[in-house]
This record gives structure tokens, C-alpha cells and sequence, in this order.
């Protein structure tokens, strides 16, 4: 018996796009995705214009927070808002990604993620882990970290906030060149565990031994980081320069100007980018202020900020992510899917999500014609309808 039936629309596939379309699922699962025939009288069968999309569903890697909650917040109740929202923005799964705080605060934030994830009471976006940005960072280049509690990279304090966290980090942003950072990264290597570069002032050398080390993953490439110069090239020349090394950005029109991300796009193989939102509690809010790992932050026209200027998160939505990519460079949709769903599912080991095919997990968006979210299914199940 199949449970879900969506048809009608263009179905995007590893192997190309299928117009009028029809995708069903059974269980957990997608069962067939095949081209439209007859329709079916199902209770959970759903017809739609030939002119909306079908795609994987979103998988951010990097996200703080929307809806006036934050990952930091340490509730439940605020990861339960925050799921929820994802899943109305076409996210299908997060790693709930913190900031760098003191270690009770971490710690706490820690223990809630992993009591959430063993319950499995999210009701809408499958929080697929832990992101750690911070406190292993460069006070140099805190951005909007909190930077009375940067502390020195430590072994034994990650092991702890590891089992805090039900060993579900699966991923730490921090600055290669700082004392210590090496042997974290290959302690983080040794356990599977995504070393990242950020928020760091490495130097070209630094970053090419971080990344022969282990560290094969780039936080928000261009932004909180050394910049480039024709003299010292920097950790994002290295980054861009090691096919290794996957890359996040954040394509919200403010992070990034369009010909870096052009740039990014002409220098890393397709599959070394992903797109990441980087939001914060803000997000769908409106103006106004709110704040960021203690500090406070001021939103106008929809990019946050810090009191000195500093960016501190974005307010970007998936979504809005996909029509600024159309816009600003020559991709088309089923290439920007590789960057904001294939790709971090495999940054993950996640080989049965971000694809549409069968066998394949069944989280899936429905976007219409500007690209709005329709409908979003995680798990064979419909956790947002508009």
C-alpha cells in the first residue's frame, strides 16, 4: 500500500528531470517515481501544476536557529520550533549547530540535542546531529563568536561534550593554527568526526598541513577567515586549491558578493560545495532585535549584525538560498540541488538521503513556480503543508 503519491509535477532525479511526474512512497521510503498516467483516488495522493518542482529535501549543515529560537537556547521547546520551521523552509535535516559560550552553556545545549534526537520527538526537520562552531576558534576572527569564551582546543573537554551530546557531533568548526588544534584534528579524524576550518587566521602553509592532517571541510569559506592575498594566499586560497576540501556558503546577498560565488563555483568540483543558511533565531521575524550566543544583535532589512558592524548569522531560508543562486550565477535547479542536498547528505555518510530515487529515504520538497515551499515530506511523512 503506498502511503504517499505526489504527482504532476517535474520530479527532479539523479538521471534527469521527469515532467508530470509521479513520485510514491512506502513507508520510510520512496517506492516508485514514474511518469504520470492515471490518476489515483488515494486519500494521500496529491496533484500538482506541471509548473512546481519536485526535489530532495534541503539538508543544512550549519543552522543556529529561526522563529525567535536558538540551538543555544537549550530546550526543547526550542528545537521543537526550530524543526518545525525547517520543515515549512523545505529542510529535511539539520545539524543543530552551536556557538561558542562557556562550557556549562555548551554543555547544556549539548545534553539537549542528544535527548531530543533519542526521543525522536522533532516534528518537523530530522535533527541529524551536532555542529560544534566554537570555542576552538582564532580570537582574531570571532565574527560574531563570543570571544571571552574562545578557549584553547582540548581533547578531554570534547570527549566530554561528545558524551553530553550522545556522540552525536558530527562536525567541529575550528582554527587550524592555534595551539593544540592539530592533535584535536586528528583525534577528531581518528573518530570519524568532520574537522572544519573557521574562524581562523591561518596562513596558507598552516591551512595546507591543517588539510593534510584531516581537515577537509571549509565553515562559510570567504567569511571570519584571513583573506586572500597575492602574497599570502591564506586558508580560502588553500581551501579553493585542495580538491579535498568541501566548502560551505552562505548565498544570502550579503555574506558573499555573486562573482565570489562565481568564483567558488569555477575553482571547486561540483561536488566539494554545499549551501548552508547559517540562520539564526531571527530568521522569519521581521526587523528588530534579538541576539546571538549573549550578544546582542540588531536586524535591518534582514541582515544581522552586531553593535561593531559584524555579521552575526544570516536570516536566509533554503529556499531564498536556491532563487539567489538561479539569479546570480548560471546554474540550473538540478545543480543546485547537488550543492544544498546531495552534497551535504554525503559530507555526512548519508548515502540513502538527498537524491530522489527509489529505495532512497523519502524526504522530498515541493517548491512552485518561484521557488516557495509547498509542501515537505521527511520520512514518508508530511511534516509541512502550506
Amino acid at each position: 500500500m503506498v502511503s504517499i503519491m505526489v504527482a504532476g509535477a517535474k520530479i527532479y532525479t539523479p538521471n534527469g528531470i521527469i515532467d508530470k511526474g509521479v513520485l510514491a512512497t512506502q513507508g520510510a521510503r520512496i517506492a516508485a517515481i514514474v511518469l504520470k498516467k492515471t490518476r489515483v483516488n488515494s486519500v494521500n495522493y496529491f496533484e500538482f501544476p506541471a509548473n512546481y518542482h519536485v526535489i530532495p529535501g534541503f539538508i543544512d549543515l550549519h543552522v543556529h536557529g529561526s522563529h525567535g529560537s536558538d540551538v543555544m537556547d537549550a530546550t526543547p521547546a526550542a528545537l521543537i520550533k526550530i524543526s518545525h520551521a525547517l520543515a515549512a523552509m523545505g529542510t529535511t535535516g539539520f545539524l543543530a549547530t552551536t556557538m561558542t559560550a562557556s562550557a556549562s552553556e555548551i554543555n547544556a545545549a549539548l545534553h539537549n540535542v542528544a535527548a531530543c534526537m533519542q526521543q525522536s520527538n522533532l516534528p518537523g526537520a530530522q535533527c541529524l546531529g551536532v555542529h560544534l562552531e566554537g570555542p576552538f576558534i582564532s580570537a582574531n576572527k570571532a565574527g560574531a563568536q563570543a570571544a571571552a569564551h574562545i578557549q584553547a582546543p582540548n581533547i578531554d573537554v570534547f570527549k566530554q561534550w561528545q558524551q553530553a551530546s550522545g556522540h552525536a557531533v558530527r562536525l567541529v568548526t575550528l582554527a587550524p593554527e592555534i595551539p593544540d588544534a592539530t592533535a584535536l584534528i586528528a583525534y577528531l579524524v581518528s573518530e570519524n568526526i568532520i574537522a572544519s576550518m573557521g574562524h581562523t587566521d591561518a596562513t596558507f602553509a598552516q591551512a595546507e598541513a591543517a588539510i593534510h592532517a584531516g581537515c577537509h571541510y571549509m565553515t562559510h569559506l570567504f567569511n571570519a577567515c584571513r583573506a586572500m592575498h597575492h602574497r599570502e594566499p591564506g586558508v580560502v586560497t588553500a581551501a579553493l586549491l585542495a580538491d579535498q576540501v568541501v566548502a560551505e556558503l552562505i548565498v544570502d546577498g550579503v555574506h558573499l558578493h555573486p562573482a565570489i560565488i562565481k568564483l567558488a563555483l569555477r575553482l571547486k568540483k561540483p561536488e566539494k560545495l554545499v549551501l548552508v543558511s547559517d540562520a539564526m533565531r531571527a530568521t522569519c521575524l521581521g526587523d528588530g532585535q534579538f541576539d546571538l550566543g549573549g550578544q546582542a544583535v540588531s536586524v535591518e532589512k534582514g541582515v544581522a549584525r552586531l553593535a561593531d558592524g559584524a555579521l552575526a548569522g544570516s536570516t536566509l531560508t533554503m529556499p531564498q538560498a536556491v532563487r539567489n543562486m538561479l539569479n546570480y550565477t548560471d546554474c540550473t535547479l538540478q545543480q543546485i540541488i547537488q550543492f544544498a542536498c546531495t552534497n551535504p547528505a554525503n559530507v555526512l555518510g548519508l548515502p540513502q538521503k538527498g537524491k530522489l530515487a527509489v529505495g532512497m529515504d523519502a524526504d522530498f520538497v515541493v517548491l512552485d513556480d518561484k521557488f516557495d515551499v509547498v509542501m515537505t515530506v521527511r520520512g514518508g511523512e508530511v511534516v509541512y503543508a502550506a
